[in-house]
């Protein structure tokens, strides 16, 4: 069956959907949500729910990471934020809240790029990195691929548990004239901790990456309600079918290898709790969620919002966006609610759907069914 429409008479595209449009579909079992279980296990660290922080200035601080890693998630620290440029980025942080309220100020853009052409200090990667290991959680860092080669090592010897390689779209294959690309596979190989690697929308360059031995792919292309790459550069691909496709290439690469199950991680599009209960529905393994926990009361941006992207000094792919304030951060995950819009309790909402459709664990709930409600 082909879903590729004819656009005009010389281009043909497929048909995919958002999250948006798809809608998960009860059965005829219903369960307690108390025997609903969220939790979830990479290599061989486990946590009580599927949610990784992403690695955003306005989310993971060391401090917040520490919270979320004893909350039952993973924090991912961004290795080229401000963490890791200033020695106290709390004043820093302080003039990004208080900028203007507009989108798209170029007078905003400006004084990001500004704010982060500090230089990166491998010291202070060290010593934040230390933060959070000395408070017992999971430690992981983030690079992008563009700076992975210059820190790499200072991250490992900092102790990292979970290293995060992250960029707008990233491949196993990179061609540059300019300079010697990341060997992905060599890079991967030669490390003692697990990977995680993307973003990637589809098939083929997910089960490419799966190929250099990561121990998951983030799916999409980050931002998220910050992100502006769509209409940057004209590239985007809407999540359900991003997440499916790369769900398949995982079991076709479970074939391939003989049994290894790489971890699909949706990045982006997941700012609700219906939106994390989709995601996972389509075939993640987990979510790694930017606004959702931007409105946590601890969050480093004060109910603003922005990305790397927005950041980059030649050309910005995102915005800082007004998320506002919903709650401490163990009630945006875990309750309880005081809001009807899938933004507070969203682990409990998750744990209820799951109930709702009769599925115990999440592994189980990927095969739920679901309806395209375009």
């Amino acid at each position: 069956m082909s879903f590729e429409v004819e656009i005009g008479l010389g281009k043909r595209g497929r048909t995919a959907y958002s999250l948006d449009d798809v809608a998960v579909v009860p059965t005829r079992r219903t369960r307690d949500p108390k025997d609903v279980s969220l939790a979830w296990k990479i290599d061989a660290f486990e946590f009580e729910s599927p949610v990784i922080g992403a690695p955003m200035d306005s989310i993971m601080s060391p401090e917040t990471a520490i919270l979320l890693g004893k909350l039952g998630g993973l924090g991912v620290l961004d290795l080229e934020g401000l963490w890791t440029r200033y020695e106290n980025p709390e004043p820093v942080l302080e003039e990004i809240a208080a900028l203007e309220a507009a989108d798209f100020s170029p007078a905003n853009t400006l004084r990001l790029q500004q704010l982060y052409n500090a230089p990166i200090q491998a010291e202070l990667i060290s010593a934040r990195l230390e933060q959070i290991r000395e408070a017992g959680v999971v430690v992981a860092g983030s690079l992008s691929p563009q700076h992975t080669q210059q820190f790499y090592q200072t991250v490992l010897e900092a102790g990292v548990d979970i290293f995060v390689i992250r960029g707008t779209t990233v491949s196993a294959e990179h061609v540059s004239q300019n300079q010697e690309p990341l060997n992905l596979k060599q890079f991967i190989y030669e490390l003692d901790v697990p990977v995680i690697v993307g973003g990637v929308a589809g098939y083929t360059p997910a089960l490419h990456l799966m190929r250099t031995g990561a121990a998951g792919v983030l799916v999409g292309f980050g931002g998220g309600a910050s992100g502006t790459t769509h209409r940057s550069l004209g590239i985007h691909v809407p999540m359900a079918t991003a997440i499916s496709d790369i769900a398949e290439a995982r079991r076709d690469y479970m074939d391939e290898s003989g049994g290894r199950y790489v971890h699909v991680i949706a990045d982006g599009a997941t700012g609700t709790s219906g939106d994390i209960v989709k995601a996972l529905a389509m075939g993640a393994d987990a979510v790694m969620l930017g606004a959702a926990l931007a409105r946590a009361s601890e969050a480093p941006g004060k109910g603003w919002h922005w990305g790397p992207e927005a950041r980059h000094p030649e050309l910005p792919r995102g915005n800082r966006v007004n998320v506002g304030t919903v709650g401490s951060m163990e009630e945006v995950l875990w309750g309880p609610g005081h809001h009807t819009d899938g933004t507070s309790n969203l682990m409990g909402a998750l744990r209820r759907s799951m109930a709702t459709t009769g599925y115990s664990d999440l592994k189980k709930f990927q095969s739920v069914d679901v309806m395209v409600t375009p």
